[in-house]
């Protein structure tokens, strides 16, 4: 299946870091360029366990999204802000489990639309697709996903890292609010997001100095915060919490820590 728009015509700024080819670097990728090596370094400077939650992310994903397919049986994901393609993409873990899940995802950076055919490798049973659109454009977003998508049948709306770069918090309510009025009873919201409750002064002078030097800015909420965009849905245990403390598989050496990336799962009653 191919995606919505051509993956030749992308125009990438190999001098500028952008969010996606540094969360690549710092997941062990090779899709970034010596200025996203250098802020992610930067960064790491400020919050040393930087890469570890940058994985507890990929970890939770990989979780979420397991007991979404195996457990809550849902066979339909729209994944926004998907980043750059890595091992384990939200694909590839619900077409293991169910070859017949259809998956779409959405993103605006230059580097990920490149990618885009990667992404779309699908099983023969399911579907892949790719959104080019920014993720506060939630009209442009369910429009094209109702092409791979039956948004009357439940859909796991996955928003990982990506809530963090709507500065403002009604514009950032507005775009889970929009999107989940959009899917049926049944549906879930699975959000992962940087909080200023680990280490408040270093994570403020890191995200200070991300904005410095990368784009989009970023910008850290607290639990609280979080918490506002589940209103109205039905929490999963163990609530907002710190990514390595979302069900954590039995033996995780990383259980017992904190990271610097919150995040939930909720149902939509």
């Amino acid at each position: 299946m191919t995606g919505s728009s051509d993956p030749h015509h992308a125009v990438v700024d190999s001098s500028v870091a952008h969010t996606a080819r540094i969360w690549n670097y710092w997941l062990g990728g090779k899709d970034n360029f010596a200025a996203d090596r250098a802020v992610g370094d930067q960064v790491q400077r400020f919050l040393p366990d930087i890469v570890a939650s940058a994985r507890a992310d990929r970890a939770f994903l990989r979780r979420a999204v397991r007991h979404l397919v195996a457990d809550a049986g849902i066979r339909q994901f729209l994944d926004i802000g998907t980043g750059l393609p890595t091992a384990g993409n939200t694909h590839e873990i619900a077409q293991t489990i169910a070859p017949e899940a259809r998956v779409v995802y959405a993103d605006n950076d230059p580097l990920v639309l490149a990618f885009a055919r990667t992404l779309l490798t699908s099983t023969a049973a399911g579907a892949t697709d790719y959104i080019n659109a920014d993720a506060r454009d939630t009209a442009t977003i369910l429009r094209q996903a109702g092409a791979t998508l039956d948004l009357t049948r439940p859909v796991a709306v996955m928003l990982l890292g990506v809530l963090n770069f709507i500065g403002d918090d009604e514009q950032a309510r507005a775009v889970v609010r929009e999107l989940m009025a959009a899917v049926p009873s049944g549906s879930y919201l699975a959000v992962a997001h940087p909080t200023t409750e680990i280490r408040p002064a270093e994570s403020a002078a890191a995200a200070r100095r991300w904005n410095e030097t990368a784009v989009p800015p970023i910008t850290l909420r607290s639990r609280a915060g979080m918490l506002r965009w589940f209103a109205g849905l039905e929490l999963l245990e163990p609530g907002v919490v710190t990514c390595t403390k979302w069900r954590p598989e039995p033996g995780d050496p990383a259980a017992g820590t904190d990271v610097y990336q919150f995040c939930g799962l909720a149902r939509k009653p």
